[in-house]
C-alpha cells in the first residue's frame, strides 16, 4: 500500500481486508503512508479505528502491534520493564557460587538477556517484513504526562533505557493513533499527526460493510439491520451502536436463522446492541416494534 498510485488503490486493497472506507479517509490513510507522518483517528466506540490498524497491517503484510492504553499507563509500562523473578534466580546462583564479582553481576543482570520488551520499543526493533504497523489504541484514557512522553517518542523514534542507552528505530512504524474521545487530547500531539474523525458509516456504507463482514446475510435481512440500527443512533441512548454492534448483531440472527426482523427477536439479542441495562429497558415493549416500523418506512421511502 505504501506504493498505492492513487486513494482508489488504497481503498482497493483495505477492501480486500474486508475494511470497507469512504474517500475522505481512504485519503488521509494515503497521505499518512506517503508522507509517513503518524495517524491520529478519533471518533465513537465502535466505529472501525482499531480495524483500519489491523487492515493496514494484513495489506502491507507487516506485524502489528498494539499498545492498549489505560488510566495511569506510564512511560516505562510502555517502553520495557526488567524480568525481575530472573534476575533474583541469577543473584541467588551467583550468591550460591560465590561470585564476588559485582559489577560483572550488575552488568549482566541488566542486558537484553533480562529486558522485557514493551510494544514502542518492540516498534523499534528492525524486521525483516518492513517496519511495523503501531497501533496506540484510545490514547484518551492515559493521561497528559503519558502525552508528553508519547510526543517526544514520537517526534525521533527513539526511546531511552537507562541501563542501556537510546535505542533508534532504523525506520520509522507506522503510527495509528485512536480516541474515543471521552477528554480531549493535548493539541501539540495532534499536530504531529494527520487528522481524521471516524463517524458511523451511512446506509449504503454500512450495507457493504455487513455484506463484507456477514455475507451470510440475505439482502433483506442485511437492509433490516442495517436501517434499525441508523434508527436506534437518532433515539436518546447513553451509548449508540456502532458498526461492530452492527455486525455481532447480524452474526447473533444468522447464529438463530432469523429471516426477517421482528419485534420478539429484537427483545431476544438486544444484548448484541446495546451494552447498558437501561437502554436494553428502554426497548423493551412497544418501542422495539415503533422503531422497527420507522426503519422499514425509511426503506420503502428509499
Amino acid at each position: 500500500m505504501q506504493q498505492a498510485q492513487s486513494i482508489g488503490q488504497v481503498q482497493q486493497m483495505l477492501s480486500e481486508q474486508g475494511y470497507i472506507c469512504g474517500r475522505s479517509l481512504a485519503t488521509v490513510v494515503f497521505l499518512s503512508l506517503k508522507l509517513g507522518r503518524p495517524l491520529f483517528l478519533e471518533g465513537e466506540a465502535g466505529t472501525g479505528k482499531t480495524e483500519i490498524a489491523k487492515a493496514i497491517a494484513a495489506a502491507l503484510g507487516r506485524r502489528l502491534i498494539r499498545l492498549q492504553c489505560y488510566e495511569g499507563l506510564d512511560a516505562a509500562s510502555a517502553v520495557y520493564e526488567w524480568n525481575f523473578a530472573a534476575q533474583m534466580v541469577a543473584i541467588r546462583t551467583a550468591e550460591a557460587a560465590g561470585s564476588a564479582d559485582r559489577a560483572a553481576l550488575q552488568n549482566e543482570l541488566f542486558s537484553a538477556d533480562y529486558l522485557i520488551e514493551r510494544p514502542l520499543l518492540q516498534a523499534m526493533r528492525p524486521d525483516e517484513h518492513g517496519a511495523p504497523v503501531l497501533l496506540i489504541d484510545e490514547l484518551d484514557r492515559t493521561d497528559e504526562p503519558f502525552e508528553a512522553f508519547l510526543l517526544e517518542a514520537l517526534s525521533d523514534f527513539q526511546v531511552t533505557i537507562p541501563e542501556l542507552g537510546t535505542i533508534q528505530a532504523p525506520e520509522p512504524p507506522i503510527v495509528i493513533l485512536t480516541s474515543n474521545r471521552t477528554r480531549e487530547v493535548h493539541d501539540a500531539l495532534k499536530r504531529r499527526c494527520l487528522y481524521h474523525w471516524v463517524d458511523y458509516p451511512d446506509f449504503p456504507r454500512e450495507i457493504e460493510i455487513l455484506n463484507a463482514r456477514a455475507p451470510g446475510a440475505s439482502q433483506q435481512l442485511s437492509r433490516e439491520i442495517v436501517a434499525f440500527v441508523q434508527s436506534l443512533r437518532t433515539e436518546d441512548l447513553f451509548k449508540k451502536p456502532g458498526v461492530a454492534e452492527t455486525l455481532d448483531w447480524a452474526n447473533c440472527l444468522l447464529a438463530l436463522d432469523v429471516i426477517t426482523l421482528s419485534p420478539e427477536v429484537i427483545a431476544d439479542t438486544l444484548g448484541a446492541i446495546l451494552k447498558y441495562q437501561d437502554d436494553i429497558a428502554r426497548l423493551h415493549g412497544s418501542e422495539a416494534k415503533r422503531i422497527l416500523d420507522q426503519a422499514r418506512a425509511s426503506l420503502d421511502a428509499a
